[in-house]
């Protein structure tokens, strides 16, 4: 059965997605920690980061340098981290967060309540920058 990734890539359930090619997929989280926390998957359903491939290992950390270039247009920050947790959805997964403090990313505090509105807006925005 196809997890919840699997079915944003199939446009089964609906994203803000933010870009996509052919291996790829970035879309802003839900859940976010800050606005503009992006979350960027293989397409391909492979559970765990480290069982990719070295090439869409690669691929994908390319991928992701491209969408935070383009979060950094967009939204304050100081910089973008990157986290890999990867136990809440069993999909290779990295999360983009753009930092003004470490504490930006403490995946303990509340998260955003964001309305769909504001989803779209930051989507489009950061879209429009991703080159």
């Amino acid at each position: 059965m196809p997890n919840i990734f699997t079915k944003i890539v199939k446009r089964e359930i609906p994203s803000y997605m933010i870009a996509e090619d052919e291996l790829f997929y970035a879309f802003l989280d839900i859940n976010p920690l800050v606005k503009g926390h992006t979350l960027v998957i293989p397409k391909k359903e492979i559970n765990y980061i480290f069982d990719l491939d070295d090439e869409m290992l690669k691929g994908l950390s390319v991928f992701s340098k491209r969408v935070a270039k383009a979060i950094e247009k967009v939204v304050p920050c100081k910089r973008v981290g990157v986290a890999v947790l990867g136990l809440e959805v069993p999909h290779a997964h990295i999360h983009l967060v753009p930092l003004n403090s470490e504490q930006d990313i403490n995946f303990e505090h509340p998260k955003l309540k964001l309305s769909q509105d504001e989803f779209l807006e930051i989507a489009k925005k950061i879209s429009k920058e991703f080159v």
